[in-house]
Protein backbone atom coordinates (compact mmCIF):
# COMPACT_ATOMS: atom_id res chain seq x y z
CA UNK A 1 0.00 0.00 0.00
CA UNK A 2 1.57 3.04 -1.41
CA UNK A 3 1.36 6.58 1.01
CA UNK A 4 1.45 9.71 -0.35
CA UNK A 5 2.47 12.68 2.44
CA UNK A 6 0.32 15.75 2.39
CA UNK A 7 1.54 18.86 1.05
CA UNK A 8 0.19 22.44 -0.07
CA UNK A 9 -2.84 22.14 2.12
CA UNK A 10 -4.02 25.64 3.47
CA UNK A 11 -5.28 28.41 2.11
CA UNK A 12 -1.97 30.35 1.22
CA UNK A 13 -1.79 26.90 -0.74
CA UNK A 14 -5.48 27.35 -2.06
CA UNK A 15 -4.51 31.41 -3.09
CA UNK A 16 -1.59 30.15 -5.25
CA UNK A 17 1.19 31.52 -2.41
CA UNK A 18 4.17 30.41 -1.06
CA UNK A 19 5.33 28.41 -4.09
CA UNK A 20 8.76 29.55 -4.21
CA UNK A 21 11.59 29.14 -2.24
CA UNK A 22 12.91 33.01 -1.00
CA UNK A 23 16.12 34.05 -1.54
CA UNK A 24 15.77 35.96 2.28
CA UNK A 25 13.31 35.46 5.00
CA UNK A 26 12.29 39.74 4.47
CA UNK A 27 12.36 39.36 1.18
CA UNK A 28 9.94 36.03 1.31
CA UNK A 29 7.97 37.55 3.60
CA UNK A 30 7.49 41.19 1.81
CA UNK A 31 6.92 38.90 -1.34
CA UNK A 32 4.55 36.64 0.23
CA UNK A 33 2.23 39.32 1.70
CA UNK A 34 2.48 41.60 -1.56
CA UNK A 35 1.35 38.28 -3.44
CA UNK A 36 -1.53 37.55 -0.77
CA UNK A 37 -3.03 41.75 -0.87
CA UNK A 38 -2.78 41.12 -4.67
CA UNK A 39 -4.82 37.65 -4.69
CA UNK A 40 -7.64 39.08 -2.11
CA UNK A 41 -7.99 42.39 -4.31
CA UNK A 42 -8.71 40.10 -7.64
CA UNK A 43 -10.95 38.03 -5.69
CA UNK A 44 -12.92 41.50 -4.27
CA UNK A 45 -13.02 43.01 -7.74
CA UNK A 46 -14.32 39.46 -9.11
CA UNK A 47 -17.26 39.57 -6.65
CA UNK A 48 -17.77 43.26 -7.37
CA UNK A 49 -18.06 42.16 -10.87
CA UNK A 50 -20.35 39.39 -10.30
CA UNK A 51 -22.89 41.68 -8.41
CA UNK A 52 -22.93 43.98 -10.79
CA UNK A 53 -23.72 41.46 -13.67
CA UNK A 54 -26.28 40.12 -11.27
CA UNK A 55 -27.93 43.58 -11.17
CA UNK A 56 -27.93 44.73 -14.12
CA UNK A 57 -29.04 41.15 -15.61
CA UNK A 58 -26.24 40.48 -17.62
CA UNK A 59 -25.89 37.23 -14.71
CA UNK A 60 -29.25 35.76 -13.42
CA UNK A 61 -27.47 32.97 -11.27
CA UNK A 62 -27.29 34.08 -7.48
CA UNK A 63 -25.45 31.18 -6.95
CA UNK A 64 -22.31 31.45 -8.36
CA UNK A 65 -22.68 35.70 -7.45
CA UNK A 66 -22.98 34.69 -3.60
CA UNK A 67 -19.87 32.01 -3.83
CA UNK A 68 -17.99 34.91 -5.07
CA UNK A 69 -18.67 37.18 -2.99
CA UNK A 70 -18.02 34.39 -0.03
CA UNK A 71 -14.24 33.43 -1.69
CA UNK A 72 -13.54 37.33 -1.24
CA UNK A 73 -14.85 37.49 2.47
CA UNK A 74 -13.38 34.66 3.30
CA UNK A 75 -9.61 35.57 1.44
CA UNK A 76 -10.04 39.24 3.09
CA UNK A 77 -10.98 37.19 6.36
CA UNK A 78 -7.75 35.18 6.01
CA UNK A 79 -5.19 37.96 4.96
CA UNK A 80 -6.52 40.02 7.89
CA UNK A 81 -5.93 36.80 10.55
CA UNK A 82 -2.21 36.30 8.80
CA UNK A 83 -1.78 39.88 9.52
CA UNK A 84 -2.69 39.65 13.37
CA UNK A 85 -0.58 37.08 13.57
CA UNK A 86 2.40 38.39 12.00
CA UNK A 87 1.63 41.27 14.15
CA UNK A 88 1.56 39.21 17.38
CA UNK A 89 4.95 38.21 16.14
CA UNK A 90 6.56 41.33 15.86
CA UNK A 91 5.05 42.65 19.47
CA UNK A 92 6.86 39.43 21.09
CA UNK A 93 9.96 39.54 19.62
CA UNK A 94 10.23 43.52 20.62
CA UNK A 95 9.07 42.27 23.98
CA UNK A 96 12.73 40.37 24.34
CA UNK A 97 15.47 41.34 26.15
CA UNK A 98 19.02 40.96 24.29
Amino acid sequence: MDIKAISGVGMAQGLGLGKSQPVSAIDGAGKFFSELVSKVNDMSVQSDQAIQKLATGENRNLHETMIAVEKASISFLFMSQVRNKALEAYQEVMRMQV
